[in-house]
């Protein structure tokens, strides 16, 4: 067996997932969201993949990149001994063009050495390869390793997964390497790859060998597997992209970190330094857990959107096809520091240089914050962009501080309030937030202009973009149009005996809109074909009734989708005093949603 230790894994401050988990852990916010599957549905063990290969002639075991390939060879290996088995095997590695070749090929793709960002790639995994037939015997024949499904087309397929968050906590432990690589790299050079080229490629590859997969293993915890048959997985996907579903949420540290997140959900780790975000719905990197006995399988939301994005995103699936257009996150800087003074690219310039469909607009929602907390957005009138741009400079090449206020605006932060950043605007969170930002999915494209002369947790600053910045920035958005446009305006909408609906309008620029559902004991509404993606902000919990039936429970800051083909949902306040549920949604029409475009 490998020996590598389960310490030396991962390097993260997030609790793994546990193979087995009974009940709820608190009656609060729960770290751990999960989907019945039924009794007898979810395995733990590698030996029931032992004989289930046994009744086959040839079987491909394919998956993502971060899997210990070795570590599962041997297992299989030792398994297949004790039962004076013969097996052979083929390494999908040795049929991998040579890594010098593959260099050159994804090179275009990784921008300039030392940038943060490159543009997402146009390869295919069959690229990386030299295909070539193998030749079966009457032994059982096992191709092993990423992309061997290429190898032979007629097999049926275990795939191998685990979550995006995992994954990197490998990268940083230097456990696993990028696709065609044969070592690791830098953390950061890595996640760009990861990014712009191997989930790219991975995630069509996937997508495309559904029809032959018939066990989903999912592999996170190193020596320990937990696995589905394909039937019994997608049966439960099915019933949950009609019900409602949390993905499972992700934590991490940052320079300008808080404590709240630390101090208000149960189950995080109280040795971290600070969390700084959540990844409450990135879609990209979360993952979707489900149960069976208590035994515990992490899908990447990416299968829900391949087998059931019709039924998640109803009206608007045809635009967005596998794409989850909206994400909540926490930013924390509760006792912590500001965020940097940033902006993101416009919607034709994140195209022409990432490679991105849709732009990263975004939102504010202040969810909790002290008096002091404030929200910078926009210019100051009559705003100097060329002084603007030498200050930042100077900082820069000299560490001289940048008196910011001078030329960025600072409101005061309020619970309930809905700040507006679309592309081009400058902004940035103050300390003493807790902000759930509602935004577009993509989530990376962050332009810093200034960063408070402070260093990132690895003792090194971190990266400025002020040439990007300035390619993007909206000096128009200053003086009094800054509080007339970009802070949303709450308005009524409907009400009933002890129930309020709330508009908070978004910005044009904005292709989702917000409301906020206020209730004492219980409400219902249509999804009018529209997914939804909501948040209890304010009350200890509810439950979701929808058509289907099932109700579920969803406490205080857990994120929650309901799905358009959920049809209808009930909300059944389960507190004492008011509760206040966040929901955001796709708008009707949008001038973007005519061109967006996939390949």
């Amino acid at each position: 067996m490998s020996n590598i230790k389960e310490e030396n894994r991962r390097v993260a401050v997030q609790p793994l997932l546990p193979v087995q988990l009974n009940g709820s852990l608190t009656g609060a916010y729960d770290i751990y969201p999960r989907h019945t599957l039924g009794k007898g549905k979810v395995h733990a063990d590698y030996e029931g993949l032992v004989e289930w290969m046994l009744l086959q002639k040839e079987v491909c075991i394919d998956g993502y990149t971060g899997i210990l390939w070795d570590e599962l060879y041997e297992t299989l290996q030792l398994a297949f001994n004790r039962r004076g088995v013969s097996v052979v095997w083929h390494f999908a590695k040795d049929a991998m063009k040579e890594e010098e070749e593959i260099n050159a090929m994804i090179a275009p793709f990784l921008g300039e050495e030392g940038s943060v960002w490159g543009t997402r790639t146009h390869l295919r995994l069959k690229d990386f390869f030299k295909l070539k037939e193998h030749t079966v015997t009457s032994a059982l024949h096992i191709i092993i390793g990423t992309g061997a499904a290429l190898l032979n087309e007629k097999a049926p397929v275990i795939y191998l997964d685990l979550p995006k968050n995992e994954l990197q906590y490998r990268m940083r432990a230097g456990v696993n390497a990028n696709l065609g690589s044969s070592s690791s790299e830098a953390f950061a050079d890595m996640y760009k790859q990861a990014y712009f080229v191997d989930w790219v490629i991975l995630n069509a590859h996937k997508q495309s060998l559904l029809p032959r997969i018939r066990i989903f293993a999912d592999t996170q915890r190193g020596e320990s597997i937990t696995w589905a048959m394909a039937e019994d997985l997608l049966e439960g996907i099915d019933n949950v992209c009609r019900d409602t579903f949390r993905v499972r949420p992700w934590f991490e540290p940052g320079a300008w970190g808080g404590q709240w997140m630390k101090e208000k959900i149960p189950g995080l780790s109280q040795e971290a330094v600070n969390f700084a975000w959540s990844f409450e719905m990135i879609v990209p990197e979360n993952g979707v857990v489900f149960e069976s006995d208590g035994y515990l399988l992490e899908m990447p939301f990416e299968w829900l959107m391949f087998l059931q994005h019709k039924a998640i995103l109803g009206k608007h699936a045809s635009i967005f096809r596998y794409d989850f257009p909206i994400r909540f996150d926490f930013l924390d800087t509760f006792d912590g520091g500001n965020l940097s003074i940033q902006c993101h690219p416009s919607l034709s310039y994140i195209r022409e240089h990432f490679g991105e469909t849709i732009t990263q607009d975004e939102t504010y929602y202040i969810l909790d914050c002290k008096d002091d907390a404030k929200v910078y957005l926009g210019f100051h009138e009559n705003i100097d962009p060329a002084a603007f741009r030498a200050d930042l400079d100077n900082s820069v090449k000299f560490s001289q501080p940048v008196n910011i206020r001078q030329y960025v605006q600072a409101f005061k932060a309020s619970k309930h309030a809905l700040f507006l950043i679309p592309n081009g605007t400058v902004h940035s969170a103050g300390a003493n937030n807790l902000v759930l930002e509602i935004s577009a999915t993509p989530y990376i494209f962050t332009f810093k202009m200034y960063d408070w002369l402070r260093l990132g947790l690895d003792g090194e600053p971190r990266a400025i973009n002020i040439e990007h910045a300035f390619r993007n920035l909206q000096f128009s958005r200053q003086g009094a149009a800054v509080e007339k446009e970009l802070i949303s305006v709450p308005a009524l909408l409907e009400e009933g005996k002890d129930w309020q609906l709330i508009h908070l309008p978004t910005h044009r620029e904005h292709f989702y809109d917000v409301q906020r559902i206020e209730l004492d004991t219980t409400v219902s509404f249509e999804t009018a074909q529209t997914c939804l993606v909501m948040m209890l902000v304010e009350g200890t919990s509810i439950s979701i009734k929808t058509a289907t039936g099932a109700e579920k429970v969803y406490h205080y800051a857990e994120t929650f989708v309901i799905p358009a083909d959920a049809a209808t949902y009930t909300i059944t306040n389960l507190g004492k005093g008011r509760a206040k549920v966040i929901k955001a949604f796709l708008k009707e029409e949008h001038p973007v949603f005519s061109n967006i475009m996939y390949e």
